[in-house]
């Protein structure tokens, strides 16, 4: 019974289907294929970013940063294909590795600068928005390049693009943290730093591509952001970054690190976006949205820091009635 508790993809899963019966008994609307559709396109986001922060979280670390850096990749964006003139097959890989560089530079600073990533992500989160505020005067840039829209509405076999997207990232994701070499050491870091360190694991290096591996992942949810959009601007990606963390806490990573399943980040991902789709049916006001996605997360890390004592309470409550079976059955012989 323990190990059923224990299942890192049971909860989570039930945790989506749940919500969404709760939605879909709340409001019709949202098993209106077009609804869905939109729900699709809104998840995708949110859970490719949700990689990077999933895998931070699972060498015991935290970005907050990743909202801002949004804000800033897509000025970024923005001015090159606008006002720089840099063709659309350019400024992709250009923005891929601007944001892979920004997770470098916060991962050094958070290993070998020995300082808190909360704080070196915090500081990142304030930073990054005011540069991107310093872009166009900090006014938004429009109309960017007609070729956008087909990276993020266009559809392949009638299926939207965000999903093979999902599907490629999440399936290297899932593919790298389970059988590679540094999957393995990600988790070892996040588990016990100093008994990391003592099998020979250059614990500050691995710190750092996993920041680096966060600030890439957030690069392409910018991308998609503009492409979206067609546009860029510094008021993006606001709240992005909680609802990237909620998403793997809803999954079941834990926040003390070495634990955790990315594929059950994507579940959290399509939790988190569920619930906001339900309020937004239901013509919740913003404040409300974030008011709920705040107890979800202060629900999703009690149910981490109570998992062992809930499964192990239960465990005993089973096999008591297990033993009490028994008895009852050879006193009836």
């Amino acid at each position: 019974m323990k190990r059923v508790f224990d299942t890192q993809l049971i909860g989570p899963f039930a945790a989506m289907v749940i919500v969404a019966v709760i939605v879909a008994l709340t409001t019709e609307r949202f098993l209106n294929l077009g609804n869905l559709s939109n729900l699709s396109l809104q998840v995708s986001i949110v859970a490719l970013i949700a990689i990077g922060s999933t895998i931070v979280i699972f060498a015991a670390g935290i970005d907050l940063s990743s909202g801002s850096m949004v804000a800033l990749l897509t000025m970024i964006f923005a001015e090159m294909l606008k006002f720089m003139d840099i063709p659309l097959i350019i400024a992709v890989p250009l923005i891929l590795i601007i944001g892979g560089i920004f997770g470098l530079f916060i991962g050094l600073v958070t290993a070998y600068g020995r300082i808190p990533s909360f704080i070196t992500t915090l500081a990142a989160l304030i930073a990054f928005r005011g540069l991107a505020l310093t872009f166009n005067n900090g006014s938004p840039i429009f109309s960017l390049d007609p070729a956008l829209e087909p990276i993020f509405y266009g559809k392949f076999l009638g299926i939207p693009l965000p999903f093979f997207y999902l599907a490629f990232f999440y399936a290297i994701a899932a593919f790298t943290m389970n059988y590679t070499k540094l999957g393995r050491e990600i988790y070892a870091v996040g588990g016990n730093p100093a008994a990391a360190i003592l099998t020979g694991i250059n614990v500050k290096k691995i710190q750092t591509i996993t920041f680096v591996i966060a600030g890439f992942m957030t690069a392409i949810g910018a991308i998609l952001m503009s492409a979206r959009l067609n546009s860029g601007s510094p008021n993006y990606g606001q709240t992005l970054e909680l609802q990237a963390i909620a998403a793997a806490v809803v999954g079941g990573a834990s926040l003390a690190g070495g634990r955790g399943n990315i594929l059950a980040t994507l579940m959290g991902a399509m939790t988190i976006v569920i619930v906001q789709n339900g309020l937004n049916l239901n013509a919740a006001q913003s404040s409300i949205q974030n008011i709920v996605l705040g107890l979800i997360i202060l629900l999703a890390v009690g149910i981490d820091m109570w998992r062992s004592e809930t499964s192990s309470f239960l465990a005993r409550v089973f096999k008591l009635n297990s033993d009490t079976a028994k008895i009852e059955t050879v006193k009836d012989r």
